[in-house]
């Protein structure tokens, strides 16, 4: 992405994407008022944040490809490619951290997101070894809470399949505040447990 990073860290990475991600036309669309106004319009977007042989945060082009998602649960679906072409970077070199995609309705992360990020974590390693340790594969969703049309990156949704934590960052300020949602246990592939409540599709 030409006008992204690259970065040094990944904190500042994710809060510079979700800016750019919120940027984005109906990336948010919580100050309309008609739902279906709102499903017709909006807009998911995705893409991924990736760890390179010159130990920098590069983020890849943003893609729009989407199909709707249950209607009537308001959401939908961002198809992420599963690899990324960087011609400076040989593909065995690009280690892909983040999954990224926005929340246009700015709820939780769906059973579909949880389940992509498995699946994506089959084809790549679920833990990167970066400048700073480790950090393990995840998806996340950037969210807005303000009604206006010019939305602000107010957090993201994190599920890491690796620790099997759900996550919830919110901005205050600078930083991000951290809030444990619980840990995810799956019974089959469309049912999941946390904190002790049935979750399926």
């Amino acid at each position: 992405m030409p006008e992204f990073g690259p970065f040094d860290d990944a904190s500042d990475a994710l809060g510079a994407a979700c800016s750019l991600f919120l940027s984005k036309p109906n990336a948010s669309v919580g100050h309309i008022k008609d739902p279906e106004v709102a499903m017709r319009t909006s807009t998911e977007y995705c893409a991924w944040l990736y760890y390179t042989p010159d130990k920098k945060y590069q983020m890849s082009m943003m893609t729009d490809q989407s199909g709707s998602d249950d209607p009537q649960r308001r959401r939908k679906t961002c198809r992420l490619p599963a690899y990324v072409e960087d011609p400076r970077f040989s593909s065995w070199d690009i280690k892909y951290i983040f999954a990224l995609h926005n929340h246009p309705f700015g709820g939780a992360l769906s059973l579909n997101d949880m389940r992509q990020i498995i699946a994506l974590a089959n084809l790549h390693e679920w833990v990167v070894e970066t400048k700073r340790g480790r950090v393990p594969l995840s998806i996340v969703a950037f969210f807005s809470k303000s009604d206006r049309a010019v939305p602000s990156c107010d957090g993201f949704y994190q599920y890491t399949p690796e620790t099997r934590d759900l996550l919830r960052f919110v901005r205050t300020g600078d930083a991000w505040m951290r809030q444990e949602m619980g840990k995810v246990t799956w019974i089959n592939a469309n049912t999941f447990l946390l904190n002790g409540r049935e979750y399926h599709q």
